[in-house]
């Protein structure tokens, strides 16, 4: 149970999953730096540096994590890594004076680190995966059922729902694709001693010994390593994956700051799950406020930040390695991966639960949709022989006309005017003319391309 009488960060209990924060607690990081710690230690047991014995030993208090005695060491000694390492050294009496030979606090913090990483992105990736497959089931759903597009936050031309939400998930596609291959390219310091140049570990094995000691501890922890570091691996890798996860906050906030407008009761069309006994506002009790959709947006600025603090990290990391990034990566990558946790959690609430107003959608259409057609009409009496650029301001006329009756609360009457209209009779029927104004013949490519879309997401998934 957290103690609320001191400050406690959200994401310590509001904000991402159980499992995520596991990830990134002390105990699951000193664990890891233990299966380190014991991984260095059985490869060193063919240089007979560590007896099969001592390996034993280690082995059975790899998880006696203590972290309230190593936190009273680091309170003494100001060195984390040393104070964690003095308690595991004092649990096995017969093999703590071998542990951490020939290496130095980055070639295990380091590894440990991009550890939590992969398994950070193993937990986010199924999950992204399963929104994926969310928006699969909404597209297909409505495929082809017009809404009213806009651009310029005014009403455009028609699309359709399913073409609009294809939009998203294409670039959540590309968001899954990039963090996939970014997870098989993560690589781990190594154990490459001090500033890299790995002369500790030379002295014990030998250069060509070396090389096997690493070869060995890349198997044994399934984690490639760097050719070439300095005392750290090169920070360029956290601002590139910082990146990516960015990108994908980035897909997140469009889409939620999207659904906020359409959830507005002005265009009223889409709307995020909202429970029975939710209570909206504490001083307006008609609210349905968007909250989940303002969560995954205030959350997204958050990680939106964090490329940024790499950049730093990395740029500003001078020479063999300077101290200033170490603070800061104490939050850097647990916060971003909880804030993306959450922000996925409530995409897929939201996505699944989507609420679709289909009579405020056939509304909007009945009442801006009209303007839409101008183009058809354009076309269509262009291509009977009429002058564009006279038809047009024809056409741009007849709206201005339309515009106002609107704003007067009145219906669209821009068929009715057109219809009426003589100059546009010498070149279109008054029956052509209103067929043209009909929205389910001009989503163009709008239903075609949203299945295609469909599909690349089902194939990548399968």
């Amino acid at each position: 149970m957290a103690d609320f009488a001191s400050y406690q960060s959200p994401f310590s209990w509001r904000y991402g999953s159980p499992a995520m924060r596991g990830i990134w607690s002390e105990e699951n990081k000193r664990k890891l730096w233990r299966r380190l710690w014991i991984a260095l230690a059985e490869a060193q047991v063919e240089w007979d540096l560590v007896s099969p014995a001592q390996l034993d030993e280690l082995k059975a208090h790899a998880h006696e994590v203590d972290v309230a005695r190593a936190l009273e060491i680091e309170a003494v000694n100001h060195h984390d890594l040393m104070a964690e390492l003095k308690v595991f050294a004092s649990q096995c009496p017969h093999a703590g004076g071998v542990l951490h030979l020939g290496a130095t606090s980055m070639d295990i913090k380091d590894n440990a680190e991009v550890l939590q990483i992969c398994q950070s992105l193993e937990l986010l990736l199924p999950r992204l995966a399963e929104l994926l497959k969310a928006f699969v089931d909404k597209i297909e759903t409505y495929t082809d059922l017009p809404v009213l597009a806009f651009t310029h936050l005014q009403p455009a031309e028609p699309t359709t729902l399913g073409y609009r939400l294809a939009s998203y998930a294409q670039d959540l596609l590309a968001d899954y694709k990039a963090l996939v291959h970014l997870r098989g390219e993560l690589k781990g310091k190594g154990f490459k001693g001090a500033v890299g140049s790995a002369a500790s570990y030379v002295m014990l094995y030998g250069e060509d010994g070396q090389r096997r000691l690493e070869e060995s501890l890349s198997r044994s922890l399934d984690l490639p390593f760097f050719e070439v570091t300095t005392q750290t691996y090169s920070r360029k890798q956290d601002y590139t994956l910082l990146c990516a996860l960015s990108g994908l906050a980035a897909t997140c906030a469009k889409f939620a700051f999207d659904l906020r407008l359409l959830q507005s009761e002005v265009i009223g069309e889409l709307g995020e799950p909202f429970g029975a006994q939710q209570v909206g506002s504490s001083a307006m009790p008609f609210k349905r406020n968007p909250i989940e959709s303002e969560k995954i947006d205030s959350l997204a600025r958050a990680v939106s930040a964090a490329p940024l603090t790499a950049w730093h990290n990395y740029a500003g990391s001078l020479l063999e390695r300077t101290l200033d990034d170490s603070a800061n990566r104490r939050t850097l990558f647990p916060e971003t991966f909880l804030a993306l946790d959450e922000i996925l959690a409530a995409m897929q609430a939201i996505v699944s639960g989507l609420r679709v107003n289909e009579a405020a959608i056939k509304a909007n259409l009945a009442k801006f949709g009209p303007f839409a057609a101008t183009e058809r009409l354009l076309m269509a009496a262009v291509k009977n022989g009429a002058d564009r650029q006279e038809t047009h301001e024809v056409l741009r006329q007849l709206s201005m006309t339309a515009w106002e009756a609107i704003q007067e609360g009145k219906a669209n009457p821009l068929v009715e005017l057109a219809c009426a209209d003589g100059r546009l009779a010498r070149w279109l029927a008054p029956q052509e003319i209103r067929a043209l104004f009909s929205v389910e013949g001009y989503t163009g490519i709008a239903a075609s391309r949203a299945r295609e879309i469909v599909k690349l997401i089902l194939d990548k998934m399968s």
